[in-house]
């Protein structure tokens, strides 16, 4: 909401000075259609040779989450804790093969089933259970296991991330085909230099309106979007990073209560629980015991 909001106090601003300043909105009303046409078709078939698209797709779902914020909030990250100190209690004080029914199916298992949010989020449920799994293989090593997980979390959020670099590079090239769309404005002009000076003068702020459009666009909409999309994946990526931290922790043979603290404090700052917050939130789910 923020996003829309800060867009509207954005077009207010600059196109509001320019009423008040006694700019001619007939001339911008007649302009910025072509102008529009010109650098905004421009840009979105430059997007697409540079992008495909499968990214583009990609990148169009990213509005979703520039306009809706971060997925997770604090009681999500509250649930999550409390799913994985069940279930490396229960692999320290049953081991490893106890996990099985419910790494295994996790559909089924009557604990995933009560985070239907984490359920429903397939690739935190793969990561839990897939090195919870290999745990069960023996390989336990916890530095091989932070290794391997930093690995996949690291593609994970770069393949998220394009999106935003397609949107920042979109932002970078805006500029320039504002000038394009002036060069053309600035030939039409040239081949009317027979007029009088009041039609060549409409001619000529015609043709600026594209350098004016292309900056705006670049600096005021795209460019802003871009970095938003780029906050909300990498606060998102915080998520999974906080499954390594309990699992990492767990593999060193510390206590569950050890490990779900050590998930704790990768919570980002404004989400995350005081250490009693955890213990009652842990306390309430009435796990299995």
């Amino acid at each position: 909401m923020i996003t829309i909001g800060s867009l509207v106090l954005l077009l207010f601003c600059v196109f509001g000075s320019y009423i008040a300043s006694g700019g001619s909105v007939g001339a911008l009303a007649e302009a910025l259609p072509f102008e529009l046409w010109t650098i905004g078709g421009a840009a979105i078939a430059s997007f697409l040779m540079a992008n495909g698209l499968r990214e583009s797709k990609h990148t169009l779902s990213g509005f979703g989450k520039v306009m809706k914020g971060p997925s997770f909030k604090k009681e999500d990250y509250k649930n999550l804790l409390s799913l994985m100190f069940f279930l490396v209690r229960l692999a320290s004080t049953k081991g490893a093969m106890a996990l099985e029914p419910h790494i295994e199916k996790p559909q089924e298992s009557a604990v995933f089933q009560m985070y239907p949010k984490i359920l429903a989020n397939r690739f935190a449920t793969l990561v839990i259970c897939d090195y919870l799994r290999m745990v069960g293989m023996n390989a336990d090593d916890p530095n091989q296991i932070e290794d391997m997980m930093g690995r996949e979390l690291k593609k994970a959020m770069t393949e998220n991330l394009h999106g935003s670099h397609a949107l920042q590079g979109m932002a970078d090239g805006l500029p320039a085909l504002g000038i394009v769309a002036a060069v053309l404005g600035v030939i039409k002009t040239m081949s009317h230099i027979a007029e009088p000076p009041s039609v060549l003068g409409a001619m000529i702020g015609g043709a600026l309106c594209g350098t004016f459009l292309g900056v705006l666009l670049a600096y005021g909409v795209v460019g802003p979007i871009s970095s938003r999309l780029k906050a909300v994946v990498e606060e998102d990526a915080r998520y999974y990073e906080v499954i390594r931290a309990v699992l990492v922790t767990h593999l060193h043979g510390n206590a569950p209560q050890v490990s779900a603290e050590a998930g704790r404090k990768m919570i980002p700052t404004h989400h995350m629980m005081t250490f009693q917050e955890l213990e009652e939130a842990i306390q309430a789910a009435a796990l299995p015991k």
